[in-house]
């Protein structure tokens, strides 16, 4: 019934939408805020603290995404397992979460060598390609 009230009401849908956008914006403007830092922009600022800034934003950001996306899946299940663009898509994501554990699991806020900015850097063309991906659903 509540997932019938998301496909029928004029501006379920829409709202869903509205909220998925504005995680994308807080996750992927705070990545890129983060990146910028860890490539050697903002050097005054202490990488710990934007990160515990940045990176608790971002995560709030991907809570709304996951939700929202959650939900818009719950409507249309079988048409968006069918679509290529929605299944790059989730394989991406999954790519995104592999090179954030990578990233963190050797300690790149502390390092902030090459491998950091090379991790930061794929990480922000992956979330980049989601977005895109996401746009293209639409239309494949």
């Amino acid at each position: 019934m509540f997932f019938a009230a998301l496909r029928t009401h004029a501006w379920a849908y829409p709202a869903l939408e509205v909220v998925h956008i504005v995680g994308i914006a807080l996750l992927l403007g705070n990545l890129v805020l983060l990146e910028l830092r860890v490539w050697g922009r903002g050097a005054a600022l202490p990488v710990k603290d934007l990160a515990r800034l940045s990176l608790s934003l971002a995560v709030c950001g991907f809570a709304l995404v996951a939700v929202s996306g959650l939900l818009m899946f719950a409507t249309q299940p079988s048409e968006l397992l069918s679509n290529r663009a929605f299944t790059l898509k989730m394989l991406l994501l999954m790519l995104a979460g592999c090179n954030a554990a990578w990233f963190h699991g050797r300690g790149s806020l502390a390092r902030l060598d090459g491998m950091a900015r090379a991790l930061m850097l794929v990480s922000t063309l992956i979330w980049l390609a989601v977005v895109v991906c996401g746009r293209w659903i639409a239309y494949v």
